[in-house]
């Protein structure tokens, strides 16, 4: 996958990163997930892309850039997601760092994937700014 493959929607999903076993409990399983989003992608330019994260209850504007593949690592996105004026995300930031996942050369049917983090750049409400979950985006 390239960075200019990366348009479109994808679903999003970030983890509290908490390295307790969760075991065939369900319910702290679910409690792992941080967020569950969709992400929409339009490629601006070979490094550039803009877009939204939408939630139900709200959502975040995105800004990012493209950094292309090198001779030792895969492309990169690197993504600021900022509140819309009006709504109840106004004020928040955060940011976003993912490259693709591996693409397996005998995988059978693999959806392109991004894999990264994610911080809370600014605090909103109670919650703090410094917050990393980590995240996976599977493309639709």
């Amino acid at each position: 996958m390239a960075g200019a493959d990366i348009g479109g929607k994808w679903t999003y999903r970030s983890f509290n990163n908490d390295p307790a076993l969760v075991g065939n409990d369900g319910d702290k399983a679910l409690r792992l997930i941080f967020a569950e989003a969709i992400f929409n992608f339009e490629i601006v330019s070979p490094t550039e892309l803009k877009g939204t994260i939408d939630w139900e209850g709200g959502g975040l504007d995105l800004k990012g850039l493209i950094q292309p593949a090198d001779a030792t690592e895969s492309f990169r996105v690197k993504i600021i997601g900022t509140g819309r004026p009006g709504t109840g995300t106004a004020g928040w930031e955060y940011d976003y760092d993912a490259g693709p996942a591996y693409t397996w050369p005998n995988g059978v049917k693999q959806v392109p994937a991004l894999v990264g983090s994610v911080i809370r750049a600014k605090p909103h409400g109670a919650s703090p700014a410094g917050y990393v979950a980590s995240f996976v985006a599977v493309k639709h």
